[in-house]
Parts: structure tokens; C-alpha cells; sequence
């Protein structure tokens, strides 16, 4: 039986919870939430990021670990579809802009031990915007933490996120990537731009399953 694993993915502030939410309930997949509120780390890594970004991006990667474990082992296994608001590669795509040359290498090493044999999505939802489209959305869900971030660091994110997806498309062709522009589609406000956005992603699953993509 074919099993669509599907992520969203996009810098800080794009509504990726938001689109696993309502692909979640339109499907009734299981919906896979990152771990953000629960870091310790992030109120010290907004006011100081060379000093605590080591501790913040390990934090992630083994919680992250442990829910893609736990999505394997428990939801995947019995053939059930999933939706997650995150793919793992993103804790490459932060970690190397914020740890130090050393401290990547050690990262990069354990971050590959970790995900050799977890499970991999079978379509990428990838949303993307401006910094000022970005900055408005940040502001308007009003996370204590992100009060103070850098917008330097915000639009250097979306830059890191442009280049590593555009390598991501042509290193793995296998895999649909739906790219959606947030600074022409507000999926959040506007019920008509949602429900684009849900017959693209329910034709790439009916296209998958026809062509028995997802394993």
C-alpha cells in the first residue's frame, strides 16, 4: 500500500504548522508538530546566537530524532499517512549558518549517524516569502522569543533555504517539491488561496498512489 509522507517546509515564520494543520484534518493524516516552545535555549540564542547556538541546535536535532522515531515505529509502520511541519534537513540549514566551523563538522558528523535510517518524506511542500511578508507574520503570532530577532538573521535564513532547496530538487528528482510563493498566497486568511494550495497537494498525492511513489 502506498503511504504519502508528506512535509512542510520554510523559513521562521511562514506557516508551515498552519498548512500540515489543514492538510491533516482534510486527509485525516497523522500531523507530525515540531518541538519550538519547549527549547530552553531559544530566548538565549535570540539575544546571543554564537553563544548558545550549539545548545539550541542539539536540542532540536534529538528531539526531532526521537519524533521521526517515534513516527516510524509507531504511525509509519502501520501503513498510516503522515504530515509533519518540518523535514530534518533543516537542522543542517541552521546549523551551518549559526555554529562555528568546528562545531559544524561535529554536528554535520552526528546529525548523519542520527538520520541514516529515518524515515524519508515523499513530497516537500516548500512556502517561501519576503523578509517583510515574514517580519508581519512573526509579529502578528507574537512568540516572546522571536521578539528580538536579528531581521538580518531572518533574510539570510530565507536565502540559506533558496539555496539548499534549489540543490535539494536536482540532488533527489525522485521527490515533488510544491514550491508556494507567501507573498502572493496568504493560506492563513484567505479560504480561496487555502483551498489552491490543498488541490495541488491533493493531485500530488493522487499522482503518487497512481504511480506507486510512496513507499
Amino acid at each position: 500500500m502506498s503511504v504519502p509522507f508528506i512535509t512542510v517546509e520554510g523559513p521562521i515564520g511562514i506557516g508551515k504548522t498552519t498548512l500540515s494543520k489543514a492538510i491533516s484534518e482534510r486527509h485525516e493524516f497523522h500531523q507530525l508538530k515540531e518541538i519550538v516552545d519547549e527549547n530552553p535555549f531559544l530566548n538565549k540564542f535570540y539575544d546571543n546566537i554564537d553563544e548558545w547556538s550549539f545548545q539550541t541546535e542539539m536540542f532540536f536535532l534529538c528531539n526531532r530524532y526521537k519524533q521521526l522515531s517515534d513516527i516510524r515505529n509507531e504511525i509509519l509502520i502501520e501503513q498510516k499517512p503522515v504530515v509533519a511541519d518540518y523535514h530534518i534537513f533543516k537542522n543542517l540549514i541552521f546549523a551551518k549558518r549559526t555554529l562555528k566551523f568546528d562545531e559544524y563538522i561535529k554536528y554535520e558528523e552526528i546529525y548523519k549517524i542520527l538520520t541514516q535510517d529515518m524515515p524519508v518524506p515523499n513530497v516537500i511542500i516548500y512556502l517561501h516569502a519576503s523578509l517583510d511578508t515574514l517580519m508581519k507574520r512573526i509579529a502578528i503570532r507574537g512568540r516572546k522569543f522571536e521578539k528580538n530577532m536579528d531581521p538580518a538573521y531572518l533574510q539570510q535564513l530565507v536565502e540559506d533555504y533558496e539555496t539548499f532547496i534549489t540543490y535539494f530538487e536536482k540532488a533527489h528528482p525522485e521527490i515533488p517539491v510544491l514550491r508556494f510563493n507567501g507573498d502572493q498566497i496568504d493560506f492563513v486568511n484567505n479560504d480561496q488561496d487555502l483551498q489552491f494550495v490543498l488541490k495541488v497537494v491533493d493531485e500530488t498525492i493522487q499522482k503518487g498512489a497512481s504511480l506507486n511513489e510512496f513507499t
